[in-house]
């Protein structure tokens, strides 16, 4: 976890870009760009070991579309990262969606022991993003935890700030959606 002062230097940075500053994206990435490799590197460790786009390029092309965006109130780290997690499902999806258009092979995805399932604990990506699609029409602050804990990978703690919820409020979703999960991938494995 980044320092405190490293802290307030982004939800500054983040403020400035906001307002238009032209370097303030160069001067965030050097400041984010550990952390962002970090997360990064969490998601492609579950990716298959033949994946054609690495950390690397996940943070950068991540990082393009996250300081493109026309229109957005920066308010803190915090919301930074839901965002930059958020981004960074979406380019993987994108990419597995590209592949499976020219291969019409699965893509896969090892998942943590949050949302696993025990028998077959891997299960395609797009139907996790499927799945995740059809939990946000049913239970949306259910869909946004679990973007935010699963792929996000912010604490129960840092969910509950972005949101504005309690944190015990955000356990007790974070244990339902699991479970519904739980059930929804394993009705795609049997189908």
């Amino acid at each position: 976890m980044p320092a405190e002062g490293n802290r307030s230097d982004v939800t500054l940075l983040l403020r400035q870009m906001t307002d238009g500053s032209r370097s303030a994206p160069d001067r965030l990435l050097e400041l984010v760009y550990d952390d962002l490799r970090r997360l990064a590197a969490a998601y492609m460790k579950n990716e298959r070991p033949d994946h054609t786009l690495q950390a690397t390029a996940l943070v950068h092309e991540a990082y393009v579309r996250l300081v493109d965006w026309k229109n957005v109130t920066w308010e803190n780290r915090a919301q930074f990262f839901a965002v930059a997690a958020q981004v960074m499902r979406k380019v993987l999806i994108d990419h597995a969606r590209a592949r499976n258009t020219k291969k019409r092979a699965s893509q896969r995805l090892i998942l943590d022991e949050a949302i696993s399932i025990p028998d077959d604990k891997q299960i395609d990506l797009i139907a996790l993003e499927d799945a995740l699609i059809a939990l946000e029409k049913i239970d949306p602050r259910q869909a946004k935890i679990v973007e935010l804990r699963f792929f996000g990978g912010l604490s129960i703690e840092e969910t509950a700030y972005v949101m504005e919820l309690g944190e015990s409020t955000v356990r007790r979703e974070w244990t339902f959606a699991k479970a519904w999960f739980q059930r929804e991938l394993r009705r795609d494995v049997v189908n």
